[in-house]
C-alpha cells in the first residue's frame, strides 16, 4: 500500500513539475502599432503627385537604387545589395506612394532590410556495405548558400529625413526646368 501511495505522489509531483515549466511567450509585435499620426514616413511636397515621384525616382538613382517598373501610377519600387562582412549580404527595398492632396501632394515611403548569411554545408557520400554497414565518405567540396536571416521595416527617422530632403532637391530641380 506505501508502494502505491509513494508512487501515485512521485506521479502527482511530475505532474506539478511539469505544469510548471514555462513555455517562451509569443511576442506579438503588432500589439505595439500605435497607429500614431506622425511624419516619419510621409512628407508634404508643393507639386503634383507625378512631379514628386519623378524627383523620389531620381532620388533612389542617384543613390545606386535600381528603380524598377510597377503597374501603379503614382509609385515606384527601388532595391539596393549591400556586402557589410563577407559572409553577410544586406538587401534594402524601398516602396514610395504618391498621393495627391488638393493642389500638393503626399509622398509615403516604407524601406525593408532583409538581411542573408552564408552557410556552407560539407558534402558526404554515404555507401553501404553489407560486411559493415553504411559508411559515410567526406568530400572534399563545401557547398555555399545564402540564407535569409532577418527582414524589417527600416524605422522612422533620420534615414527618411535624408531620402525626403534629397526628393525636396530633385523637385526644385524639377520645377525649374
Amino acid at each position: 500500500m506505501a508502494m502505491r501511495s509513494t508512487a501515485w505522489g512521485v506521479a502527482a509531483l511530475a505532474l506539478v513539475l511539469a505544469g510548471c515549466q514555462t513555455q517562451p511567450a509569443k511576442v506579438l509585435v503588432y500589439q505595439d502599432e500605435r497607429f500614431e499620426l506622425n511624419e516619419a514616413y510621409s512628407r508634404l511636397f508643393d507639386a503634383p503627385p507625378d512631379r514628386t515621384c519623378e524627383a523620389a525616382r531620381r532620388a533612389l538613382l542617384s543613390q545606386g537604387y535600381l528603380v524598377a517598373p510597377v503597374s501603379r501610377p503614382r509609385s515606384l519600387q527601388a532595391r539596393k545589395h549591400f556586402q557589410p562582412e563577407g559572409d553577410v549580404h544586406v538587401e534594402i527595398e524601398f516602396n514610395v506612394f504618391c498621393v495627391p492632396d488638393g493642389a500638393v501632394s503626399t509622398a509615403y515611403a516604407s524601406a525593408i532590410q532583409e538581411r542573408y548569411v552564408l552557410k556552407r554545408s560539407a558534402n558526404a557520400a554515404s555507401v553501404g556495405v553489407n560486411a559493415i554497414g553504411s559508411v559515410s565518405i567526406p568530400l572534399g567540396s563545401n557547398e555555399d548558400s545564402l540564407v535569409k536571416a532577418g527582414s524589417e521595416t527600416i524605422a522612422g527617422g533620420k534615414f527618411y529625413d535624408r531620402f525626403f530632403a534629397l526628393v525636396q532637391r530633385y523637385l526644385r530641380e524639377l520645377n525649374a526646368e
